[in-house]
């Protein structure tokens, strides 16, 4: 069954709400990107102007133009090691729009869904994004220690988390937080199977972009398939 809410939201991904998201968040992350990197060349371009610069390297433009270009470059450098989990997080504030396009497909019978506050998404995205930050370090720092066992560390502890955080998020939609608690601890082995099916794609480049997508509308079916069981 957990394979089946995963392949029916790959699935939507002919849905132009799931493309839509997508690309915006794409767009807003290139833009994010692009203005630190005008913001880096701006701050060095300053620096280098000051007078104690000045004094300190005299009027050796070379080297400025070349302090210039090196912080331009590692700007890039972390850009792209950035990118996955700075797209996740800025998608993560549209993952209602997810969750409502996989409710009007799949379950039309559901009463319409109030669109969540702009401070719930915030937070719903600062939440993912420290989530991807520890999981890049935390491989980082695995790959290191235990290069053999890395990957099924990271996929596990990562499932956890990614799973409580998507499913939570899912419940809380249709239910009080009290409840959307009680029917994730009842379900936390199904859940956690599920959170590790969003991780494992998280090692791979670029493919990690899709998750928040694949995890709102993955964990959406999901919750309303458990909801549905009995509760002895």
């Amino acid at each position: 069954m957990i394979f089946s809410d995963f392949l029916r939201s790959i699935a939507q991904f002919d849905d132009p709400r799931f493309r839509r998201v997508l690309w915006r968040g794409l767009g807003l992350t290139l833009a994010l990107l692009v203005i630190a990197c005008l913001l880096v060349s701006y701050g060095v371009n300053q620096l280098l102007s000051s007078a104690l610069v000045a004094g300190l390297i005299g009027d050796q433009s070379w080297l400025g133009g070349l302090i210039n270009i090196g912080g331009v470059l590692l700007t890039i450098a972390l850009s792209i090691w950035l990118m996955v989990p700075v797209a996740s997080a800025i998608i993560a504030l549209f993952l209602d729009e997810v969750a409502q396009a996989v409710e009007a497909r799949h379950y039309p019978h559901l009463p319409k869904q109030k669109t969540a506050k702009l401070q719930d998404q915030i937070l719903v995205s600062i939440r993912f994004l420290g989530i991807l930050i520890l999981a890049n370090i935390g491989a980082l720092l695995l790959s290191m220690i235990l290069p053999v066992l890395a990957p099924f560390v990271f996929w596990a502890t990562n499932g956890y988390l990614m799973g409580r955080e998507y499913f939570q998020m899912a419940a809380m939609r249709r239910l009080p937080r009290a409840q959307a608690q009680e029917l994730f601890q009842r379900h936390q082995g199904a859940i956690w199977i599920a959170g590790i099916l969003m991780a494992i794609p998280l090692t791979l480049p670029l493919v990690g972009l899709f998750i928040p997508i694949l995890g709102a509308a993955t964990f959406t079916h999901q919750f309303e398939r458990l909801r549905a069981l009995p509760s002895g």
